[in-house]
């Protein structure tokens, strides 16, 4: 499995509300914003080891970027773990923990926009 992981979503929401409900998300994961940038619909954030109370093991990085498609929108996330200073991990990362980080973010995502 690789560390470096792409995901693409399409929802039949407008980007806005879309952008709105990934800031949520990651309010509700308790991720922190490294930056963000709503013109460009844009947000990057770091995600400790413990997430919703169950202890991952590595941190997360995640970028997610919403795009706009017709009416529609394109949610494209980019993540990938991280060591204990901050930068990407190369090696040793525990199987699993960045797809579940994207898995939670997107499932928060979606019930945000119900």
């Amino acid at each position: 499995m690789p560390y470096e992981i792409h995901q693409e979503k399409n929802y039949s929401q407008d980007a806005r509300s879309v952008y709105d409900a990934a800031l949520k998300s990651v309010e509700k994961l308790k991720g922190q914003v490294v930056s963000s940038k709503p013109d460009d619909l844009r947000i990057e954030v770091k995600f400790d080891k413990t997430l919703l109370g169950k202890v991952l093991g590595d941190r997360t990085q995640l970028t997610c970027v919403i795009l706009t498609e017709g009416n529609e929108s394109k949610v494209v996330i980019d993540a990938n773990p991280l060591d204990a200073v901050g930068r990407k991990l190369m090696f040793g990362a525990r199987k699993g923990v960045t797809q579940t980080v994207i898995d939670l973010f997107i499932e928060h995502l979606e019930n945000n926009l119900k």
